[in-house]
């Protein structure tokens, strides 16, 4: 609930704080005093439009907080949490923060964290739901007659899940659509990589083939230099008869052993000697089993030649590197396997659309089958509340009219329409038909007030929807108010006096004019404030004791 209001620099109003009880309270004073401050001004703080022009003429910024004390667990609770907006020492305290500047700039902040005004308008709805003085206009629209019958239904989930069955449907429908469209030239790109594929297959160039190849090819075309030269190393190393280096190295190793026992200077070249003893040995090892490996292999150079000749020309054909054939040759069985996929999955595609649609048609179904149950119960208790706003032969109908075969929408095929006659012997017609402009206002009041009680918003507000109501109806008015007020926190900004005495709380808003300057201010009333407040809205020019007679009387009857 909101507990409160502190506005700074905003329009009429240079400094206004003000609390706000439980129950219901209401908001009164003369016309063009600034009833409504108190619901614009929380407006901005619930991410509504900023305007510059907002800001007093004096001032180059307007500033509004509000204060929220947050139901346990509720769904604002969770929301803040989910965002990590939540005041961890204070989790059922919530504060909003706006600031309008003169050049246009506006910023928002939750419990001290900086937001935008998309986060500002999602949590609004959690916090408070305003009803404003032209609500009885939108209840002649279809749409907005749907959207409170399924406000006061509370089948949510339903609706979700209609609209979810929807979606499916129609992306099903849109990609057969486009499948169709695309079918001719998938299905020419489907034969062409085929044969790619194909081609490829038979090749079946395996990855690091081609540098493998390569080096094969080098090999083998350089086998007769390669055993020559390898024969040669081995001779000069090893193998030669005469002077080769073995030999040359063990017989200067012999007479330098001989010298070590005269002179031990000589040991390390003596150790020198012997490892490189043990060194030309292991080379001439290793050198003669590369020869003896050297293959002269004329149709293993055939066949090497012949397959990179072979890559090279692919590799032309698809304008790549030899090396990526192997890759290229999995991208397109890839995408000839999704497109095979595809082709498949249009095939039956008649059979999935036609399977969503039955789905959508049995929830939307279901959820008719729910409006339907909604509209007996809200019609019957808007009856009720019309015979008591006077209008002793109001007779309220809400018609669902399931259409079996109409086109698919989000929120269902439901034709909803309100009906209403108000005199014995008419008919029922629509709403927009029949009802007088006092009437549609009755009317309306009865079905927020009807509605509102079945939302879980903690805080109602409602600026002025008592237009075109007196004498008793503004007095049932006024109970239904007080009743809303047993479960919500109403806020209702009122010029009749029988709807203010049945507050829980009143406050007057005031204007002053001090040097050409004017000046809005809200004040909470006691009793005998209440009294002379009550009187003025009775249209006592002279505050009588009669007036307050007369007042007493009608904060009595609240009690």
């Amino acid at each position: 609930m909101l507990v409160h209001l502190q506005v700074r620099n905003l329009a009429v109003v240079r400094h206004l704080a003000v609390d706000f009880q439980t129950g219901m309270t209401t908001i009164t004073g003369e016309t063009g005093a600034g009833k409504s401050i108190a619901l614009d001004a929380l407006g901005l703080c619930l991410g509504n439009r900023a305007d510059s022009d907002l800001i007093r003429p004096d001032t180059d910024k307007a500033e509004v907080i509000a204060s929220f004390q947050l139901r346990k667990d509720g769904p604002a609770q969770h929301w803040l949490s989910a965002q990590e907006l939540l005041d961890e020492e204070e989790p059922e305290h919530c504060v909003l923060r706006r600031l309008i500047t003169r050049e246009g700039r506006s910023k928002g902040w939750i419990n001290g964290y900086p937001v935008n005004l998309t986060q500002l308008k999602q949590l609004a709805p959690l916090l408070v739901n305003i009803h404003g003085q032209h609500e009885h206009q939108l209840l002649t629209k279809p749409d907005h007659q749907l959207a409170l019958l399924d406000a006061y239904a509370r089948h949510a989930d339903s609706v979700a899940a209609v609209s979810a069955a929807y979606q499916q449907w129609y992306q099903l429908k849109k990609q057969q659509k486009q499948a169709l469209q695309q079918q001719d030239e998938q299905r020419a790109r489907a034969q062409l990589l085929r044969y790619q594929v194909e081609e490829l297959d038979q090749f079946a160039l395996q990855e690091d083939e081609f540098d493998e190849l390569e080096a094969q090819h080098k090999r083998l075309s350089n086998s007769s230099a390669l055993q020559e030269d390898s024969q040669f190393a081995l001779n000069a190393l090893y193998e030669g008869e005469h002077n080769n280096a073995y030999s040359l190295i063990q017989t200067a190793l012999q007479r330098l052993e001989q010298q070590v026992s005269i002179d031990t200077q000589l040991e390390p070249a003596v150790k020198l000697l012997k490892e490189a003893s043990v060194q030309v040995e292991e080379t001439a090892r290793e050198l003669r089993h590369y020869s003896d490996g050297i293959e002269l292999d004329d149709e293993a150079l055939a066949f090497a030649e012949q397959r990179m000749t072979q890559a090279l020309q692919l590799a032309k054909k698809h304008h790549i590197d030899a090396r990526a054939l192997p890759e290229l040759h999995q991208r397109l069985r890839t995408e000839l396997t999704e497109l095979e996929a595809a082709a498949e999955a249009l095939a039956h595609s008649d059979e999935a659309v036609q399977e969503a649609a039955n789905h959508y048609r049995k929830v939307a179904a279901k959820l008719s089958k729910q409006r339907s149950r909604a509209a007996e119960e809200l019609s019957a208790r808007i009856s009720t509340s019309m015979q008591s706003l006077n209008m002793p032969h109001g007779r309220f109908v809400i018609r669902v009219e399931h259409q079996t075969q109409a086109p698919a929408t989000r929120l269902g095929t439901d034709d909803v329409s309100f009906q209403v006659t108000t005199n014995p012997g008419q008919p029922l017609q629509p709403l927009a038909r029949v009802a007088s402009g006092g009437e549609l206002s009755r009317i309306s009041l009865a079905i927020q007030v009807i509605t509102a009680a079945q939302m879980t918003t903690p805080t109602l507000m409602f600026d002025e929807v008592d237009v075109g109501v007196s004498g008793s109806t503004a007095a049932t008015v006024g109970k239904l108010l007080r009743q809303l007020g047993q479960q919500n926190q109403v806020i209702c900004v009122t010029h009749l006096p029988q709807v203010a005495a049945m507050a829980h709380q009143q406050l007057r808003v005031e204007k002053q004019v001090t040097d050409n300057a004017t000046e809005t201010s809200m004040v909470p009333l006691a009793h005998d404030d209440r009294v002379i407040e009550l009187a003025r809205l009775l249209g006592a020019e002279t505050i009588t004791a009669t007036a307050k007679a007369n007042a007493e009387e009608l904060l009595a009857s609240a009690s």
